[in-house]
């Protein structure tokens, strides 16, 4: 599915397409054409790459800044190590759900797919319950 709208989860800051410095604020919204995320009219980024994963959230419903503060909060819950690491990483993997968000081509390693940062946000919220993410208020 293409996307028109994302919106920035967080501060972007990065060399963008070209080596281009990029600096977007949080709750910029932005616009896609040909598959590249567009600030000001240029293209910082393709919506597959990993800066629009780790910045841009899509927004064509409107859910743009939840999405995004969904998905950091479940990121962030897996990343954390100690007690019940292991136990989130196992509900993970035993969920249906989740399953579909997995890139098939790692067998033994979890990584998420295109279709996970541009989920429903009724599945990241279940995603979210699911590992005991906590996540953070969206303004």
């Amino acid at each position: 599915m293409e996307h028109n709208s994302y919106i920035a989860r967080k501060r972007a800051r990065f060399s963008g397409i070209g080596g281009i410095p990029v600096n977007i604020p949080y709750g910029t919204v932005l616009e896609v054409k040909e598959d590249f995320i567009l600030f000001d009219g240029r293209p910082v980024c393709a919506v597959t790459s990993q800066n629009a994963y780790d910045y841009f959230s899509q927004n064509d419903d409107g859910c743009g800044r939840e999405r995004g503060a969904l998905v950091a909060a479940i990121i962030a819950r897996l990343e954390k190590k100690g007690d019940g690491h292991q136990d989130r990483w196992d509900k993970v993997w035993d969920d249906p759900l989740c399953q579909k968000y997995r890139r098939p081509e790692h067998e033994d390693f979890w990584l998420w797919n295109y279709d996970f940062f541009n989920a429903p946000v009724a599945d990241l919220r279940h995603i979210a319950r699911l590992i005991g993410a906590q996540v953070q208020k969206f303004r």
